[in-house]
């Protein structure tokens, strides 16, 4: 056990209660992590608890930040405050704007988000006002190292074993400035995922920050005319005018936002109408309540939102109760067809699997909070460090 202390004399101050603190103190928060995945358990006074996650990948770093810039500013606090907590935060660590300090205030919100599930014994979502229930998915490929022909092979085994019946795949190379994965790759995939699928299920590609506007456009004509009807950021993302140049050209749904978690950036993207499709990512923008705050600025501007989620740690469950929540829910969950081979540190990492997709639809259920516990096994060697209130 590590204790990270916040003040010199090594004890973690408690912190006043505000005047809209109610519920029991936050009084103490645990991370169990790895270099590449991170959880938090939240602890209240009564001893209740819940568990939440932080954005993956280099989430060691994400722990420490955690411990000294989020954890002093929730300890002591009460837990029903967790709204006002997430907006200070950005305030009190000015100085330390980025995705890193986002990452890690989403592992307190989501850890919250599970705690009040938990008390109340509803799922998360009947939490954000709507409700346990199934959710179509689209079965997302993670790469760009196998060909168009094997890709569309397994797309078209889990079409005919789950059900799916929208897919997406890679083009161009990810921030490749207009060059291919490799030669003709781009072309030979649209037309082959198409050919093999055929002609009544949806398909969306994902061009990860690839192309220039022109050579976005000339991609996208072509997924047009194979009835394609989702780009994904098809441009460098931090320039958003050269997305809303694609998207103004375009007849297809062009999405992006996966790698913004500033406000101010959400809104002008919104007001350029850069996108068709806003796509925060709830551990990259901060946790569910500002990823409900990015929802609510796109539906204020008819905008439906389909949630960035890569892979199958807690990320996609948080996404599946959002979007069986909010009512600019987009027509599809992202899925993850990456397996352990893929990804191994996805191992084992809960005690039953949330994740079982039937007719091409994932389910949320009725259980409380996220509906699942972190497995033993995994927290057992994972790095362990704790904040608490000195008492």
């Amino acid at each position: 056990m590590i204790n990270i202390p916040y003040s010199a004399s090594g004890a973690v101050p408690k912190a006043g209660r505000g005047q809209n603190d109610t519920g029991p103190l936050i009084t103490k928060l645990e991370t169990f992590c790895t270099p590449i995945i991170g959880f938090v358990r939240v602890t209240t006074e009564d001893g209740a608890y819940g568990w939440g996650q932080f954005s993956t990948y280099n989430a060691d770093i994400t722990v420490q930040i955690f411990h000294r810039q989020i954890a002093p500013w929730a300890l002591g606090r009460g837990i029903d405050a967790l709204d006002d907590i997430i907006a200070e935060i950005p305030e009190r660590e000015h100085k330390y704007p980025g995705t890193y300090l986002m990452r890690a205030m989403a592992g307190l919100d989501t850890a919250v988000w599970d705690w009040r599930g938990r008390v109340t014994g509803k799922p998360v979502a009947a939490l954000l006002g709507g409700s346990a229930g199934k959710i179509r998915a689209y079965a997302s490929s993670m790469r760009r190292d196998i060909s168009p022909t094997d890709d569309a092979k397994r797309m078209r085994q889990l079409r005919d074993t789950q059900g799916f019946d929208a897919f997406k795949v890679r083009v161009g190379a990810e921030c490749g400035r207009d060059i291919d994965e490799w030669p003709g790759r781009t072309e030979d995939i649209i037309s082959t995922m198409r050919g093999v699928l055929g002609p009544k299920v949806s398909l969306l590609v994902d061009g990860n920050s690839g192309f220039s506007p022109a050579r976005a456009i000339a991609v996208g004509q072509l997924l047009e005319a194979h009835g394609f009807e989702h780009f994904e950021e098809p441009c460098r993302y931090w320039r958003i005018e050269e997305t809303a140049e694609v998207t103004a050209a375009l007849g297809l749904d062009v999405a992006g936002g996966e790698q913004d978690w500033d406000f101010e950036n959400w809104q002008r993207m919104i007001d350029l109408r850069a996108v068709d499709i806003i796509q925060p990512d709830i551990l990259y923008v901060g946790g569910m309540t500002r990823a409900l705050q990015v929802a609510q600025m796109g539906a204020a501007a008819g905008l439906p939102c389909t949630p960035h989620c890569a892979n199958l740690s807690m990320v996609t469950l948080f996404t599946m109760h959002m979007m069986r929540a909010i009512p600019n829910a987009g027509h599809y969950l992202e899925f993850s067809i990456e397996g352990t081979e893929y990804y191994p540190w996805q191992h084992k990492l809960f005690t039953s699997d949330p994740y079982k997709i039937t007719d091409g639809q994932a389910c949320v259920t009725d259980a409380p909070g996220w509906g699942v516990e972190i497995a033993p096994e995994w927290l057992s060697k994972s790095i362990y460090q704790l904040s608490e209130v000195n008492t």
